[in-house]
């Protein structure tokens, strides 16, 4: 196992296939991929439903009401992501398919570039993530976005760029409600002050910027239609077969019962994910900071009921930063979990994984989720004993 890890970082790390022209070429390459298979066949569902949200708030449509003449399912984003499709939906539906495909993709490119650390630690993220980014953009979902502005709103911390830092968060709450997560940095932030009044501000903003398409009044009824919308959602995806792939699925689908309330496992949960912050002197480690990123990546992918498997690019961009942040050498467990992780997290939506165990196991029963929730457990571990000091490592 160690030798196949080595390898395979030799590899990844020859100058042809570290260069982030190749790399920032292969993702975008990824995109076009994802859109010649959706856009020519006609299977582009999901761009449609965030297509025609702006053309429904344009026209004070309800956006939370079923359109079959337009679209299958539902739309279920903040009524700001009508002004953030809009340059995808006023053009034609083959440029703004592909441009969402490959502007998503190279989004998220840009927001790993931007992490602190050396440079083989963003490669590996690159090469490792490639494959669960093609799930993602074969959904044309979100994901990808929510997924970078996560990363960003950590970078913006950072480098002290807390207005802006609110901005990616505020953008990330009122779109898909994931982006809140972003407030886990706070502790980090050297301007608590700036930061908080900016989220403030920001949040103002949000609630008003798509009254530039619609009236106050119909942008206000659609903000209090979503909330409701996604009470409704959070009930339906219970036992949905390709909804609620998380840890709180898991043990919904594997238990088989409806009689408990998932706020249980919540909670337990936010207190596990509570406990790094307790310990305050190793907060001035960049490994120790990264690697909450790498636990907020996850937690709100497993601790989430609407999560699918395209969500999971938000997921596995924690546990490849979650391996790579570290000051120490990772242990032949770590590797094993890694290699777990990506054979049965990313691998198993793909015809190369074996589509019995795919059918009868992984989908029945959420095992998406199984890899990660290990990884974020060792990962809650770590940072509650170990020494992220790289000096004394």
């Amino acid at each position: 196992m160690m030798k196949f890890i080595d390898k395979f970082n030799t590899i990844i790390h020859k100058p042809f296939f570290s260069k982030y022209s190749t790399l920032m070429g292969l993702w975008a390459l990824l995109g076009v991929i994802a859109w010649i298979t959706k856009y020519f066949p006609g299977k582009y569902n999901n761009f449609s439903i965030f297509r025609q949200s702006f053309w429904h708030t344009l026209n004070e449509l309800p956006l939370y009401a079923a359109y079959p003449e337009e679209y299958n399912d539902i739309f279920h984003y903040g009524p700001v992501f009508s002004l953030v499709v809009a340059p995808f939906a006023i053009t034609p539906l083959w440029l703004g398919l592909l441009t969402w495909l490959v502007g998503q993709s190279l989004f998220l490119f840009w927001a790993v570039k931007m992490l602190p650390g050396i440079k083989r630690e963003r490669i590996f993220i690159y090469w490792f993530c490639a494959h669960e980014l093609l799930t993602s953009l074969f959904m044309s979902q979100f994901n990808i976005s929510i997924a970078a502005i996560i990363v960003l709103a950590y970078v913006l911390i950072e480098k002290e760029k807390d207005v802006w830092a609110a901005f990616v968060i505020m953008l990330g709450t009122f779109t898909k409600l994931y982006g809140i997560t972003g407030l886990a940095f706070f502790f980090f932030s050297r301007h608590k002050v700036k930061f908080s009044l900016s989220c403030i501000g920001w949040a103002l903003v949000m609630i008003v910027a798509p009254m530039i398409l619609s009236g106050p009044d119909y942008i206000l009824s659609q903000y209090t239609a979503w909330f409701a919308d996604l009470s409704e959602k959070n009930s339906d995806n219970l036992f949905a077969l390709k909804q609620n792939i998380s840890f709180l699925g898991m043990v919904r689908k594997i238990s088989g019962s409806a009689s408990y309330s998932d706020i249980y496992l919540i909670i337990g949960g936010l207190l596990l994910f509570g406990l790094p912050y307790l310990r305050i002197g190793q907060y001035k480690y960049e490994a120790f900071r990264k690697t909450l990123l790498a636990s907020v990546l996850m937690f709100v992918v497993l601790f989430s009921t609407g999560s699918e498997s395209s969500t999971y690019i938000i997921a596995f961009i924690g546990v490849a930063i979650w391996y790579t942040a570290v000051p120490w050498k990772r242990s032949t467990l770590d590797i094993v979990l890694m290699v777990f992780a990506f054979i049965l997290t990313s691998m198993s939506p793909s015809d190369l994984f074996p589509k019995y165990i795919r059918v009868h196991y992984v989908y029945p029963y959420a095992l998406k989720a199984l890899p990660c929730m290990l990884i974020w457990l060792k990962l809650t571990f770590e940072m509650c004993t170990k020494n992220y000091n790289p000096v004394k490592v």
